[in-house]
Formats: C-alpha cells, sequence, structure tokens
C-alpha cells in the first residue's frame, strides 16, 4: 500500500499558496491582496514559511495518512 497523505497535501498546499495565485500576504500595495497574478520576494518568503508550517502540522503533528488499495 502507498501512503498519498504527503503528497496530496503537499500539492494542495503548493496550489493554495501560490503567491498571487488565491492571495498574497503582503500585497505590493496592502496587507493582503486577492488574484493580483503578481509577487515579491517578500511574499514568496511569507508564504514559504507559511507552507513549511503547515505541512509540518499536517504530517508529522497530526499525521494525515491516505492509503491506496
Amino acid at each position: 500500500m502507498a501512503d498519498w497523505g504527503p503528497v496530496v497535501i503537499g500539492v494542495v498546499l503548493f496550489v493554495l499558496l501560490t503567491p498571487g495565485l488565491l492571495f498574497q500576504l503582503p500585497g505590493n500595495g496592502r496587507v493582503i491582496e486577492f488574484n493580483s497574478m503578481r509577487t515579491s520576494g517578500l511574499s514568496i518568503f511569507i508564504h514559504t514559511i507559511l507552507f513549511f508550517a503547515l505541512i509540518t502540522i499536517f504530517l508529522i503533528a497530526i499525521g494525515v495518512h491516505i492509503y491506496t488499495g
């Protein structure tokens, strides 16, 4: 059986936390911008920290596992 939990969680978080796709924290003109399709170095750094924190919580602290037959 393969454990697909880390793969699914990683892909979902990558899509949700891509700077400028859904939201950008911090934005170019505001604190948060939605669907701006632009990014900056600081927002890439912030989204990287958020990604690392959330994937650590989901995979290590909670222990999400998805097994396939």
